[in-house]
């Protein structure tokens, strides 16, 4: 029960040797020797039977035991795995959903700040964005709040956006004073599916969201191609920007989250200067046919 079968291949040859020896040098008179080397043998064999049967069964125990710790602990990896993927993407949907927005409050507030003898007609515009972009920020963030407190139980969730609702957000950037143009060549935008056209949604708001951060007054463009089987395609492109570009705080992470959100996808996101000192964000998707 307490040796390695080694040590037990040693012992148990002698022990049975030992045996047949006492048989031989002190027979007992009232067995005959081949019966005395019989049961010599056996009782060797039933003791270090039963001795290595309980042995393994120990083993197996403790075996079994470390199994089950290794399991818990995996577990608690995954969950904690699973914690922590959950809050980013988290991270991601609020960055998507909210730096639209703020961007908005950023550059008309920066222009009642430096423009304080604007006419009242363009202060009253810029006053009506930043009200209407504060307010739609607090129900992107309620909306993605929502998310960690569990899912919507009722209708006070609005729809998650489309591709045929990029026409609203592209409206939206027009009305805070950018030049966009919006080359869709999707015949049916409404045909995309569900997840891809969030997708396209989601890069080209953090597409416009860049180019009204680092290129202010330059002409934004916006392109959608595809078709079912070929995939969807969508492209936002702007020019250097005139003079030397601001200086605005951010940290990378919202390409780098379009980026992690196409692979996901299954398609793929790349990013990066022009060769006219613009800037370019292009994404494929799939689109099943």
């Amino acid at each position: 029960m307490h040796r390695p079968f080694k040590v037990v291949a040693a012992v148990g040859p002698a022990a049975v040797v030992g045996g047949l020896a006492q048989a031989v040098l002190r027979p007992d008179p009232t067995l005959p020797f081949v019966v005395s080397a019989v049961a010599t043998v056996v009782i060797v064999l039933l003791v270090i039977g039963w001795g290595m049967f309980v042995r393994s069964r120990r083993q197996l125990v403790v075996s079994l035991r470390d199994r089950a710790r290794r399991a818990e602990a995996e577990a608690a990896l995954r969950a904690e795995q699973a914690q922590r993927l959950a809050r980013e993407a988290v991270a991601r949907e609020m960055h998507d959903v909210l730096a639209h927005r703020l961007t908005l409050l950023s550059v008309h507030a920066g222009a009642l700040e430096f423009r304080p003898d604007a006419p009242p007609a363009e202060i009253a515009r810029a006053a009506g964005v930043i009200r209407d972009s504060a307010h739609e920020a607090l129900d992107d963030l309620r909306d993605v709040i929502g998310v960690l407190r569990g899912p919507a139980t009722g209708d006070e969730h609005r729809p998650q956006p489309t591709l045929a609702t990029l026409d609203a957000l592209v409206a939206e950037s027009r009305e805070a004073g950018m030049e966009v143009t919006l080359d869709n060549r999707v015949v049916r935008p409404q045909d995309v599916p569900a997840a891809t056209g969030r997708n396209a949604y989601r890069i080209a708001q953090e597409g416009l969201t860049n180019a009204r951060k680092h290129a202010p007054g330059a002409e934004v463009t916006v392109t959608l191609a595809g078709a079912p089987g070929d995939g969807l395609t969508v492209e936002v492109r702007n020019p250097a920007p005139e003079g030397d570009p601001p200086e605005v705080p951010g940290s990378g992470q919202g390409l780098i989250g379009l980026a992690e959100r196409a692979a996901l996808a299954g398609g793929r996101l790349g990013h990066g200067p022009t060769t006219d000192g613009g800037f370019r964000v292009g994404a494929w998707l799939p689109w099943a046919a």
